[in-house]
């Protein structure tokens, strides 16, 4: 089993070659997913996401103003729309205005490319 979650987190594969691969149910693989990404976020997120401490934000200011010449910059700031299926009794709220519907995956970074925050 522990091969069928890390083949879908490392390759995108879906659910369904998944399913045909180790002919196990596409609403099994999909709750074994849900799970461990769920324990990697709990294990791993204040270790690779910690709160940043007042330290640390005058340390990402000052790499603005070091590298990128923007004083008193706290992240720079990008999001995505990640299509999904509708989900049941959403009504409009995910829709899209480009026909689809979507989450907005946002992130921030500091001077060196690391994500700071990601919501």
């Amino acid at each position: 089993m522990m091969i069928n979650k890390m083949q879908y987190q490392a390759t995108g594969n879906t659910f369904t070659d998944l399913h045909f691969t180790y002919r196990i149910g596409i609403s099994t693989i999909s709750s074994i997913v849900e799970v461990v990404c769920e324990k990697i976020w709990e294990l791993l997120s204040a270790e690779c996401l910690p709160q940043p401490s007042q330290e640390k934000l005058i340390e990402i200011a000052s790499g603005f103003a070091e590298y990128a010449n923007f004083p008193n910059c706290l992240g720079a700031v990008d999001g995505k729309y990640i299509r999904v299926i509708k989900p049941i009794n959403s009504g409009s709220d995910f829709f899209y205005y480009k026909k689809y519907y979507s989450i907005v995956l946002l992130a921030m970074c500091n001077g060196n490319y690391c994500f700071t925050y990601i919501y």
